[in-house]
């Protein structure tokens, strides 16, 4: 899911934040106003986009799927042809139903929005039975820049949750010059596997339990276990989104998403290779030597916390904000949870349309 923020984040978290109540009422989400430093620079400024209701669309069509890099990629598009390209890219346990209101929203705006379904999940499939299956984070970076690639996409507004962020995050700061702004939810999530070794607050080791599950023989049983893994992904969406009121219907819709045959092993490498517990490929170590670094953001940026995910701490983006030195914005939704595009998508959507305006 989330990359261990730091050590100030934790400590919030440790003060209580991952305490949430499940069962509080349902709240409309309000956006914080800008915070003392957000940048007003640049661009005219963005028309507002209708609100709609989470949940007013339920699929997106037809799927494609192109060969890109490793992969051949699984992936949704909505809108015109030839309009502006943001790319979408959700998390775990997630997929790309969670932008499935922010697709529609952005077209009727002019955009074409490309939503792939990360490796291991979903229809996109490892071109090759003997790729070793990689989640490490330049490894799933690498794939977006191949999948755009693959579309003759030069640059795009990148915009993503979870997982998703950290895949933006990382291509922004790589290779900027591939993406023309950032849409990026709980901000800075680049992970420094080294200085993930240090404990933290008991309270804050408690709300990271699925990972440390993952690192046993246990934890990889059950996400090989169809039944064990949607219990255990659904217990995960109900604890971190303790105000969203989503049905079977559309859990079930996610769901089909962790049938892929490389689902239990991404999930399980990727949260073992950030507790330091599982190798990586030795192709990928010159991008993960420059990202232990904490690489800056210099690409237009609104960063977005959703206020009732336990991993959010106080602050306004306070703990990563020297990390993004190019136009830069945070906003802090009220009353929403870990996946803010689905519980919130015209707050998603409208930073989309913001950040592409600076």
């Amino acid at each position: 899911m989330i990359n261990r923020r730091t050590f100030g984040k934790a400590m919030a978290l440790g003060a209580g934040a991952a305490a949430v109540s499940l069962t509080g009422p349902q709240t409309a989400p309000v956006v914080a106003a800008p915070r003392s430093g957000a940048s007003t620079s640049g661009g005219t400024s963005a028309s507002a986009l209708p609100d709609i209701a989470p949940g007013t669309h339920t699929t997106f069509g037809r799927m494609r799927h192109v060969t890109a890099g490793l992969l051949n990629v699984g992936y949704a598009e909505v809108g015109p042809a030839h309009g502006p390209v943001v790319i979408c890219l959700h998390g775990w346990p997630y997929d790309i139903h969670s932008f499935v209101d922010v697709a529609p929203l952005l077209a009727s705006h002019g955009y074409r929005v490309i939503v792939p379904y990360l490796r291991g999940h979903g229809s996109t499939r490892f071109r090759s039975a003997a790729t070793f299956r990689n989640a490490q984070q330049s490894a799933v970076a690498l794939d977006i820049v191949a999948l755009m690639d693959a579309l003759g996409i030069h640059r795009a507004v990148l915009a993503g949750f979870d997982w998703g962020s950290r895949t933006a995050d990382i291509i922004a700061a790589l290779w900027p010059e591939r993406v023309k702004a950032l849409v990026s939810v709980s901000g800075y999530l680049i992970t420094n596997v080294e200085a993930q070794q240090e404990p933290l607050p008991a309270r804050a080791e408690h709300t990271w339990w699925y990972q440390y599950y993952f690192s046993t023989e246990r934890g990889r049983r059950a996400m090989e276990d169809r039944d064990k893994r949607r219990e255990l992904c659904r217990l995960v969406w109900e604890t971190v989104s303790p105000t969203w009121d989503f049905d079977d219907a559309t859990f079930a819709r996610t769901a089909t998403a962790f049938d892929n045959p490389d689902y239990a092993d991404i999930v399980i490498h990727n949260y073992r290779w950030r507790l330091g517990l599982a190798e990586g490929e030795r192709r990928y170590d010159r991008y993960e030597k420059r990202l232990a670094g904490r690489p800056v953001i210099t690409v237009p940026t609104i960063t977005l916390d959703p206020e009732r995910d336990p991993f959010t701490a106080p602050g306004n983006g306070a703990s990563y904000r020297d990390r993004f030195t190019g136009a830069y914005e945070h906003r802090t939704l009220t009353g929403i949870g870990h996946n803010l595009p689905q519980e919130a998508p015209t707050a998603f959507a409208q930073a989309v349309v913001d950040v592409d305006h600076f």
